[in-house]
């Protein structure tokens, strides 16, 4: 049992990540047009969006 549960966190923050990384890259790429700007607010992953969110 305590496995299926590691598993499951695994899961959820791993696809969390990566949604993050996507979300703050298309916020950043709309707002800038710039790709250089979209990867790098990418890395900062979802402290760019919460920053974004708080913002704008």
């Amino acid at each position: 049992m305590e496995e299926n549960k590691t598993t499951i966190v695994s899961k959820t923050v791993k696809s969390g990540i990566t949604f993050g990384s996507a979300l703050a890259m298309v916020i950043s790429y709309t707002t800038w047009k710039s790709v250089g700007w979209a990867i790098f607010h990418g890395l900062l992953s979802w402290g760019y969006v919460i920053y974004f969110v708080l913002r704008y």
